[in-house]
């Protein structure tokens, strides 16, 4: 049977927003669907472009009361998982008009609407000679980036973004917005900062800055053929490392482009990119030892806090991409050979990258009020990608991918991190033992109908009459 589009239970939203609220059918329907991730075919029974709270708080009682259910998006860097669960019933609510981000030195926070991303924060905090804990990306959004973990460049020092989050305001499931913080709301609060997006729609978040106007940052770049004793020694030298150092190790094959620099266009590299907070002399002193290794570049210096929002070299703007996450308890020697075995430069994969984090320090230690993620117990976190500009090109990256991980799996230590996971996953695999059914609980109470649906869904108590937990 065909069902016409005015019958279709979306219908019943054509009137909120004007020229904001896209239907199947609409002139505006396929740009406002579209994810940063141009590989993720996304179709929504409507998407939803509020400019304030007010309009956020409407949509999710309109969509609830014509049966539909709702997903939180400011940008769609990890929509793959979202799409995958089926958007027939889901409006989509794109939050990337609300984008203000404001700096208050005298609170030492910067507030951001739900939908900003990470440039204009770290421009606020730059202003007053302070920092925030970005990503590695301008253009990720803060709150989805925030309420998944946030590892960056200060990570290690200062711990995961989730929980210098100081506040949130949320809508939730009955589209009362609310304030979360340490004294208001405390369960709600804990839940989102790690939890995600399945508890409602972040309007705004507040979070500290730090006394942090330059940091000594750069990158150490090789030949890929030489990844083997560069690997080695990082891998040796990463888990010991003392807290103020933060770095990331790549396996780069870049194919020519126009817009890259011709030290990146066309090569095949490894790279290690970092930060230190601390003297140019003990930035020294803990890269001598990469340093004894002889890069093709040694770009590390004293730099500006805020260029390091850029330090990864990240793409801006959408790009077709799939990959694979996982995080490993351990990186021994035979980890490295399996490593180099995958992405090295005999391999013969389509990935892009293949990228370990360092973890360690401030990273494995409980956090003291913080939230539901509140450490991460692994020494490094993997994450494998390659264009997708086709759907062969995306399923060959996503099975490279997936065989690096497998090949590292006799050290994994069973977790995952739903920043890095680019594909439907368990979300118990997220949080120490025993968070599940607190989570599930808040839930419960906070969208008791389940309107809400994210990335990587928190399911309430019961899940049509079993239960959950």
């Amino acid at each position: 049977m065909t069902i016409e589009l005015n019958d279709a239970p979306a219908a019943a939203l054509s009137g909120l927003l004007p020229g904001r609220l896209h239907l199947p059918g609409d002139a505006g329907y396929d740009t406002a669907r579209v994810a940063w991730n141009l590989a993720v075919d996304q179709r929504p029974a409507a998407v939803a472009l509020p400019r304030n709270a007010a309009e956020v708080a409407t949509v999710v009682r309109q969509a609830a009361a014509a049966g539909l259910r709702v997903a939180p998006q400011s940008t769609g860097h990890n929509a793959g998982p979202l799409a995958a669960q089926g958007l027939d019933d889901v409006v989509i609510l794109r939050t990337s008009e609300m984008s203000t981000a404001i700096a208050d030195p005298v609170r030492g926070i910067v507030r951001v609407e739900g939908g900003a991303t990470w440039e204009p924060a770290v421009d606020a905090a730059a202003a007053h000679h302070r920092a925030v804990l970005h990503g590695s990306s301008p253009d990720v959004g803060v709150a989805g980036y925030s309420l998944g973990g946030g590892i960056g460049w200060y990570a290690r020092k200062l711990g995961l973004a989730t929980n210098s989050i100081t506040a949130v305001e949320i809508v939730i499931g009955d589209g009362t917005l609310v304030r979360a913080d340490a004294h208001t709301n405390a369960e709600l609060f804990w839940a989102v900062r790690g939890g995600g997006g399945s508890f409602g729609i972040v309007t705004a978040l507040e979070f500290a800055m730090f006394d942090l106007a330059t940091a000594y940052a750069g990158f150490l770049m090789w030949d890929l053929a030489d990844i083997e004793p560069v690997l080695r020694e990082w891998a040796a030298w990463a888990p010991g490392a003392p807290d103020e150092i933060t770095t990331a190790f790549r396996a780069m094959r870049i194919p020519p482009l126009p817009d890259l620099p011709d030290f990146l266009s066309g090569k095949e590299i490894a790279i290690i990119d970092g930060a230190v907070l601390g003297s140019d002399e003990r930035g020294e002193q803990l890269l001598a030892g990469l340093r004894a290794l002889r890069p093709t570049m040694d770009t590390f210096a004293r730099v500006p806090a805020k260029s390091l929002v850029r330090l990864h070299m990240d793409p801006e703007g959408g790009t077709p991409v799939a990959g694979d996450s996982t995080m490993l308890g351990s990186f021994p020697d035979a980890a490295v050979d399996a490593f180099i075995a995958e992405a090295g430069p005999d391999a013969r994969s389509s990935l892009l990258m293949a990228e370990l984090r360092q973890l360690g320090g401030a990273l494995a230690r409980p956090h003291l009020g913080g939230g539901v993620l509140h450490r991460l117990d692994a020494q490094f976190l993997t994450f494998a990608a390659g264009m997708a500009m086709t759907p062969e090109m995306g399923a060959q990256a996503h099975a490279d991918a997936v065989r690096l991980n497998q090949a590292l799996e006799p050290f994994q230590n069973g977790r995952q991190y739903s920043n890095f996971a680019e594909n439907p996953v368990d979300s118990r695999s997220f949080f120490d033992a025993g968070a599940w059914t607190q989570l599930a609980g808040i839930r419960s109470a906070v969208d008791p109908h389940g309107v809400f649906v994210a990335n990587h869904p928190i399911p309430r108590l019961f899940e049509d009459g079993h239960p959950t937990a």
